[in-house]
């Protein structure tokens, strides 16, 4: 009974409910989009499609961007980090506006004088008293406390120095308090290191991170006004002070002699700070000896300064080979006057090897490192001279050659006899280096005795007292004993 309709019947009613393909309308779009899909692949059209609409695309930025092209530019990208605006384009005047906001906004974020003087006197309110070493001390609550306090009667900038990390980084004894002492200089200094930043950053033209020497000597110059001990300084005097003060740093802070020392260098460094101790007002006589000590001195700044004028035997402001040897009374060797002009002395511009002479800059940095012969700067820069043939170590033929001229100084001045090769052998023995046939400048960093070293073999004084250091040491002991 199921037979009652034919096979063709049913055939055409299929046919009827299921259309042809290609009369379908996505199909009809599809092939549309894509082609017939003869010659290239379907894969290769739409390849082609898709560079077709973003070639439109970049066509009609184009067309805006010329129709844009009076309007200036606000930003143009760095590349590499060398785009510098033009002075005074409108990237400039907008760059240095920028910069002078910023610093001003970190400025106002910097405690005051009057906001330490309070911050102290929180701080010592709000404390204990230990009473086996009677220092004044906070635990972590006292701490909070104090926090608090600071921030109602000082404002919100102070909040930042009491973070749990910062009572982390002091010493703690057994009830785990710190003292306030440490806490509060550790606050002053971060506030004078802040401060020092923004100054230098104002003075860094090209906002690079370095000062170059122009910039660091006006920074010292705007410091003069504010260190106690620098305040009566002749302003006839203050540009050189200046220099000397600046070369200092560069010599320290600037390794490879690019003429730019790096601002967090110069933070971090030790000569800040050694500049800094001149803000204090010392109310006992200092001897001409400790202030000498201090390269930032006057009394260092104008001895540096004479010397120089009285080895300038012509006046024409620089030193000769033959000048130069006269400084420190004649004590340094000639093979090492002769170093020093091969190695830091720049050639002169006419007259070839025999016209060169040191100017006052290359001065500053041989006396900066005969005067801290024990830095791996000054260290550094002996080395360069003692390396004789610049191969980067010193052989015992060297150390003979470099003492022999100590040795005949030594004779001339009635000392007793002594065998150079015994010195060799000593300065091996304080040395030990770790190849035993040669001495590298890491090794004389290494034994912590390289300024002794250089000192035996470049200047004779050096090696005497060297050579007379027990009867030094116990003349030194003697009047602690005294006192």
């Amino acid at each position: 009974m199921y037979s009652g309709s034919s096979d063709g019947e049913g055939h055409e009613a299929a046919q009827r409910k299921i259309p042809p393909a290609s009369s379908m309308l996505w199909v009809r779009n599809l092939r549309r989009f894509i082609g017939s899909g003869t010659g290239l692949g379907s894969e290769a059209l739409m390849e082609l499609e898709t560079k077709r609409i973003l070639l439109d695309i970049f066509k009609e930025k184009q067309q805006k961007s010329a129709e844009a092209g009076t309007i200036p530019s606000f930003y143009k990208k760095a590349c590499s980090g060398i785009f510098k605006p033009e002075d005074g384009s409108i990237s400039h005047r907008v760059q240095r506006l920028a910069k002078y906001r910023f610093l001003k906004k970190q400025s106002d974020l910097l405690l005051n004088a009057d906001d330490l003087d309070a911050m102290w006197v929180c701080l010592r309110e709000n404390c204990v008293i230990d009473d086996a070493t009677g220092a004044e001390k906070m635990n972590y609550e006292d701490f909070c406390h104090i926090a608090s306090v600071c921030t109602e009667q000082i404002g919100p900038k102070c909040r930042r120095f009491f973070s749990p990390s910062n009572f982390m980084k002091f010493e703690k004894d057994e009830q785990g308090r710190i003292a306030i002492l440490p806490f509060y200089l550790y606050v002053m200094r971060t506030v004078s290191l802040t401060q020092a930043r923004i100054d230098m950053s104002e003075l860094d033209e090209d906002s690079d991170g370095f000062l170059q020497p122009q910039e660091m000597e006006a920074y010292i110059r705007g410091l003069i006004p504010n260190l106690a001990q620098l305040r009566d300084m002749p302003a006839s005097f203050v540009q050189m002070y200046c220099r000397i003060a600046a070369q200092k740093f560069f010599f320290f802070c600037d390794p490879h002699r690019r003429g730019k020392a790096c601002i967090k260098k110069v933070l971090l460094s030790n000569c800040l700070q050694e500049l800094m101790e001149l803000h204090q007002e010392s109310e006992e006589e200092v001897t001409d000896t400790e202030q000498a000590e201090n390269w930032f001195s006057m009394a260092s700044a104008k001895r540096v300064c004479d010397i120089f004028i009285l080895l300038d035997k012509d006046n024409n402001g620089t030193l000769s080979k033959q000048e130069l040897r006269e400084y420190a009374d004649g004590a340094l060797t000639e093979i090492i006057i002769e170093r020093v002009f091969d190695e830091h002395v720049r050639r002169g511009k006419v007259g070839g090897a025999s016209s060169r002479e040191m100017d006052f800059d290359s001065y500053l940095d041989f006396v900066l490192a005969l005067e801290n012969k024990d830095t791996p700067e000054g260290l550094t820069y002996l080395f360069r001279c003692l390396d004789l043939n610049g191969r980067g170590y010193l052989t015992t033929a060297d150390i003979h050659s470099l003492f022999r001229d100590v040795h005949q100084k030594w004779i001339e001045g009635g000392n007793y006899e002594l065998c150079i090769e015994d010195v060799r052998d000593e300065i091996w023995d304080m040395v030990k280096p770790a190849d035993p046939l040669r001495i590298t400048l890491a090794d004389l960093l290494a034994c912590k005795q390289g300024g002794t070293v250089a000192s035996m073999l470049i200047d004779v004084r050096g090696f005497w007292a060297h050579d007379n250091r027990e009867n030094l040491l116990q003349e030194e002991e003697e009047p602690e004993e005294e006192s």
